[in-house]
């Protein structure tokens, strides 16, 4: 990781630009300063096709002074502006101020547009078809990546649009995961648990705690080693919402479902990230986003005329 932190590589990038402009400079002078000797007829002696002659004529000085204002400016660009590693240029203009800049813009610009959303209650934003139009729109270029565009979620990405909820779906928790973000870590189970043997039985246990099938024999030894998984999940298996721990009754299952799953799961854990959308999103577009969310699996207020 040395090459990649240390002063190597920036120095390089300025020796090889550099470099190239010289070569232009030299490649321009020897071009100007080579005569190739011309015959009576003022050709060079080349011919192809039989009857096509090269022409001995100089390159038009508007040319060659176009290549000479052309390296000109390069030299004054990479004085004024990045260019030679990690030298910041005397006008001080990056790329994420850039950004930034054209981002504040845009929140200025879509201030009057978030205001009249912000003092109405998520239940009441959920059933204004402008504001959840906006919210779909915020959901497809933030959220859609993990969750889906139809929200319902994938292997190891929660489906919105039920009503099983981790941390639970009250609009305040909604408002708070988005803003937030979260870190959800099941650490391996396995040595808590027992023998192969008894992860098998606890992995029975849990699927017959939602009616799936499962070995009843197995499900019937694996209930008291259930006792290691119970701090989080409780001793009925509900979940805890507070650690986002999964309520293991329901029949949902984040990260697949059946038997050998669920012993992959005791015995090597599992650790999810939700990345926090504070830095992105205003209190306002969080406040849309939210209301989306939380309509997604309930049923709105009719919007007030």
């Amino acid at each position: 990781m040395s090459d990649f932190t240390g002063n190597f590589w920036s120095l390089y990038v300025a020796a090889m630009t550099l470099a190239s402009v010289l070569a232009c400079v030299l490649l321009l002078w020897i071009t100007a300063r080579k005569k190739i000797p011309s015959r009576a007829d003022n050709t060079t002696g080349h011919v192809w096709d039989e009857d096509l002659r090269e022409m001995n004529n100089p390159m038009p000085r508007w040319w060659m002074w176009m290549f000479v204002v052309s390296i000109v400016f390069g030299l004054l660009y990479l004085v004024a502006y990045p260019g030679l590693g990690t030298y910041q240029g005397q006008l001080g203009w990056s790329t994420r101020a850039e950004y930034a800049d054209e981002i504040a813009s845009a929140e200025r610009e879509l201030a009057p547009l978030y205001a009249q959303f912000t003092a109405k209650k998520t239940e009441e934003l959920a059933g204004d078809a402008v504001a959840m139009g906006i919210g779909e729109r915020l959901f497809m270029n933030n959220c859609a990546q993990c969750h889906g565009s139809d929200a319902r979620g994938s292997k190891g990405f929660p489906n919105l649009a039920d009503t099983d909820w981790l941390h639970g779906g009250a609009p305040a928790k909604i408002v708070e995961t988005i803003t937030r973000g979260r870190h959800g870590q099941m650490p391996p189970m396995a040595a808590a648990v027992g023998t192969p043997d008894d992860v098998k039985n606890v992995a029975n246990y849990v699927l017959s705690l939602s009616g799936s099938p499962s070995d009843s024999v197995r499900a019937q030894l694996g209930k008291s080693h259930f006792m290691a998984c119970a701090a989080c999940h409780g001793v009925d298996g509900k979940g805890n919402q507070a650690l986002g721990a999964p309520n293991l009754t329901d029949d949902t299952w984040l990260h697949g479902w059946g038997e050998q799953a669920i012993v992959a799961m005791i015995n090597n854990g599992k650790s999810n990230d939700m990345p926090a959308q504070a830095g992105k999103l205003t209190e306002a577009q969080i406040h849309v986003l939210a209301a989306y969310v939380w309509g997604l699996s309930n049923k709105p207020e009719p919007a007030k005329p």
